[in-house]
């Protein structure tokens, strides 16, 4: 890597790096350099004694074989196909140190109309994870009927309500939620090992996401003889990054239709095209992985563009993730590597560039919030959707969601609590 290039990775990733673990590794950095100094002593009175038996007995035993760490990590050292059978040690996923706590409160008006009106709103994750935690929501408002609904599509939990005829709807829904910034430890292996149907379910096509004919090809042609899983991902991520353009003009997330962008051979969009994108491929050599759909609420430490503008109305958001066995999820972001390029009209040989293609393979800076991994699922009483990120409003003209020009009226506002 050149100089520049190691300065702009090393400026970012103390962001992600808490002030105890550097405060930990210098102490035992210094401790450790005081043993050898001690050690190095009493070493010189006996080596000149030892050193007529090492020769005799030297050339009889076997090399020692390089010992594996996080230096010399599997993608370095492990042989093809072999990264399951040479990780470290089983380590025990340890919870962050640090959490943000985040109040996202969304306000909704509505038009009067002349039957019944049903609004469904997305929820954060109703699962806790070692990056988020959902602390509750509470609402207010003059519905006739309000109620949180799970859904067995993507384990989705989303917030109801209904209006009677002729009045003027109104909503507030506050949730709080928790983060920690998400991190890949090469040398580290978590338990538990992720349910086969949840497996299942992300090794197989979607109708946006294809994982045969042109994606299998493809994806064959960009791993060519790589055989170890993380390396392989890792080779999608670059090609993912070096030939997709990312279109800020587009509403949302983007369409997510994948399908499309193979068979066109024109790789782009927004978020949940080019992370969509990575995710097909993967699938497409066997590699579990999925699309995660959430919202940005606070601003960047890595870069102005990655953050929120104002308020969080239009700040939706798909980061995708993929599995190993024995690393668990591993978490990727390649469209907010080409993001940066179109906000800050970078090239891929800029420094900044370089480092963020670094960490944004194994990091997500949780200023975001994660709402659910939902594909192609179907509201009750209402059409299917590729995705679930914004208001649904369903009433007799019609289905509108958030994206629809003078459908509705919608805010939403996140504030960190201190303290």
């Amino acid at each position: 890597m050149k100089r520049r290039a190691f300065l702009a990775a090393a400026s970012l990733l103390p962001l992600f790096v808490s002030p105890e673990a550097l405060a930990a590794k210098k102490k035992n950095t210094e401790k450790n350099t005081s043993k050898k100094s001690s050690a190095k002593s009493s070493s010189k009175k006996s080596s000149k004694k030892s050193s007529s038996s090492r020769k005799e007995t030297s050339s009889s035993r076997p090399q020692a074989q390089p010992h594996t760490t996080a230096e010399n990590s599997v993608l370095d050292s492990a042989h093809p196909g072999s990264s399951a059978t040479r990780l470290p040690p089983v380590k025990a996923p340890e919870p962050p140190a640090l959490w943000r706590t985040f109040e996202v409160s969304t306000t909704v008006q509505l038009q009067s109309s002349r039957g019944r009106q049903r609004l469904w709103l997305p929820l954060p994750l109703n699962q806790d994870t070692l990056y988020q935690r959902n602390l509750g929501h509470t609402w207010q408002g003059n519905f006739e009927l309000g109620s949180l609904r799970r859904l067995p599509d993507g384990d989705l939990e989303a917030f109801y309500c209904e209006w009677k005829e002729g009045v003027t709807p109104r909503l507030e829904l506050v949730t709080t939620v928790t983060t920690a910034d998400r991190h890949f430890d090469v040398s580290r292996r978590t338990l538990p090992p992720e349910r086969e149907d949840i497996l299942r379910r992300n090794l197989h096509a979607s109708r946006l996401l294809p994982n045969d004919g042109e994606a299998y090809k493809l994806a064959q042609r960009i791993i060519g003889r790589i055989l170890d899983p993380v390396a392989q991902a890792r080779a999608i991520f670059d090609w993912v990054v070096e030939n997709t353009e990312y279109d800020p003009g587009l509403p949302g997330c983007g369409s997510g239709d994948v399908r499309r962008q193979i068979e066109q051979h024109r790789f782009g969009g927004r978020s949940a095209d080019i992370n969509g994108l990575f995710v097909s491929l993967c699938r497409a050599i066997g590699i579990p992985a999925r699309r995660v759909f959430g919202r940005r609420i606070e601003q960047s430490r890595i870069a102005s563009g990655l953050g929120i503008q104002g308020d969080a109305t239009h700040a939706a958001h798909c980061r995708a993730e993929f599995y190993v066995p024995g690393y668990s999820w591993i978490p990727v972001d390649p469209s907010d590597v080409r993001r940066t390029i179109a906000m800050e009209g970078l090239d891929l040989r800029d420094s900044k560039l370089t480092a963020m293609r670094k960490i944004l393979f194994g990091v997500w800076e949780m200023n975001w919030m994660a709402y659910n991994v939902a594909e192609d699922l179907t509201l009750p009483n209402g059409p299917a959707v590729p995705f679930f990120t914004l208001p649904r409003l369903e009433r007799p003209e019609g289905a509108l969601d958030g994206l629809d020009p003078g459908s509705f009226s919608y805010n939403i506002r996140s504030r960190q609590q201190l303290g």
